[in-house]
């Protein structure tokens, strides 16, 4: 009988196991969805930020030139 208790609890820890590594997956999951997401802002404001420098060069040279 302890043999099956062994077993049984086994399976349960196995069981138990499984579920909090698919928990632990969704979660890394949506943590990498987040971080994508905030490096394509940070993408657009790096090119918001680059038209702006332009503009201000530009506005630059015509003022004194």
């Amino acid at each position: 009988a302890p043999a099956r208790q062994v077993s049984g609890l086994a399976e349960q820890l196995e069981e138990r196991l499984f579920h909090l590594y698919g928990l632990h997956n969704e979660l890394i999951q949506e943590r990498l969805q987040e971080l994508a997401e905030v490096m394509e802002r940070v993408g657009q404001a790096e090119a918001e930020l680059r038209q702006i420098c332009r503009t201000v060069e530009a506005a630059y040279r015509d003022l004194c030139l």
